[in-house]
């Protein structure tokens, strides 16, 4: 067991974190202004240009197979990455790739879909969760029709990430609906590439946090039988695999928020006077400090062990889980910690706090609420799918 990062790990921690600080941190009171006025955080034009300054530095496709182009770094790296990368809220993200879904494609879906999307020709996203299917994914509506050697899609999709960018969605629709009712929603769902220009329609959804999640409507949009993706009636799994993916994901990007917040508070204790005395010397900010040091530690343990137990080729939605679960609610108690040793003025809009507040209520609910990373973590282990202590 080794429980430090190794040389080229720390070089690349180091890395990121010099370009956060130099290209990203800088744009933080312009992401602020942009939201406020009712604009993307952060433009496209502006997004490109960071993604090309940081394929500069040889980060490009971090976590892409060399075979397109990627640099491969594997799902350790990948979490250090994103721990540094969420120092921030200037929402970037490394070009030259694309969603892991995507590699299911076949050879034709490939070259017109994937290689485009890490190459940066076109965007797409991801479509499952409906206005009455949020956790409850079993529960979507949206149908796909067989007519001819095409599907006709009817339904709503929302708050869809890069729904309102993508030149594509990937959306999982009922093709059978027999199969879906008598499997419980586990089959009878497939997934379909589908291009904007097919006529489906996006809007933004406003939210108390980023800007930007999008509803999508779909009202009778001609599919081609060659837009499947996956197998026909098998597009839960592929829904799953991706979900699962992006939940330990949370957990990294709530340890990278948590660690900056934790440190303005640090430094901010040292600062500000009450009494006579910095406010870093009384007991109560004291423990708020300590609690939050404990929390972020654990949390960035059990996110860097389900990031290692998938290099390991082994099943790590168990782990995937608790680190969504833990590390959302930590990030939450963090900033809200941060808040009130700030007092007055971190509830000001002169300090980034309040805009992060906001942002983490948001780690609860996306990619499976609290409740259901609960009853998952709790099923595996009565059931005897995951043994108490199986993951050192």
């Amino acid at each position: 067991m080794h429980l430090r990062l190794t040389d080229e790990q720390k070089m690349v921690q180091k890395t990121i974190r010099r370009f956060v600080e130099k290209e990203l941190i800088p744009l933080e009171n312009d992401v602020l202004r942009n939201e406020r006025e009712g604009k993307p955080s952060l433009s496209p034009g502006k997004l490109k240009e960071l993604q090309l300054k940081a394929k500069e530095a040889g980060f490009w496709g971090i976590n892409t197979p060399e075979e397109y182009g990627g640099a491969d770094l594997g799902q350790m790296m990948m979490a250090i990455v994103l721990m540094e990368v969420s120092k921030t809220f200037v929402p970037f993200s490394f070009g030259g790739s694309a969603d892991n879904i995507l590699y299911y494609g076949n050879e034709e879906q490939k070259k017109k879909y994937l290689l485009p999307t890490i190459n940066g020709v076109k965007k797409s996203c991801f479509a499952m969760t409906e206005p009455g299917a949020g956790s409850d994914t079993r529960n979507i509506k949206m149908s796909a029709v067989k007519d001819g050697s095409e599907w006709v899609l009817n339904g709503e999709k929302t708050f869809i990430t890069g729904g309102n960018e993508a030149d594509f969605v990937m959306a999982i629709a009922i093709t059978d609906k027999d199969l879906h009712q008598s499997t419980q929603g586990r089959e009878g769902v497939t997934c379909f590439i589908v291009d904007r220009d097919m006529g489906w329609k996006s809007e933004y959804i406003h939210t108390m946090g980023e800007w930007g999640p999008a509803g999508l409507v779909f009202e009778n949009v001609l599919v081609s039988e060659s837009n499947i993706l996956g197998e026909l009636h098998k597009g839960y799994n592929l829904g799953l695999e991706w979900i699962g993916f992006a939940r330990w994901v949370v957990g990294a990007r709530a340890v990278g928020a948590a660690e900056r917040l934790l440190q303005m508070a640090i430094d901010y204790s040292k600062e500000r006077i009450t009494f006579g005395k910095p406010i870093a010397e009384r007991q109560a900010i004291q423990w708020q400090i300590a609690d939050s040091a404990v929390e972020i530690e654990a949390a960035k343990w059990l996110v860097l062990n389900a990031a290692f137990t998938l290099d390991n080729g082994e099943d790590n939605r168990h782990l995937a889980s608790m680190a969504k679960l833990y590390g959302a609610n930590m990030g939450n108690n963090v900033v809200d910690r941060v808040l009130q040793i700030h007092g007055g003025m971190g509830y000001t809009r002169e300090l980034p706090i309040e805009r992060w507040y906001r942002e983490a209520r948001l780690w609860r609910i996306y990619d499976g609420t609290d409740e259901i990373q609960r009853m998952i973590i709790a099923r595996n282990l009565i059931k005897g799918h995951v043994k108490v202590g199986q993951y050192v």
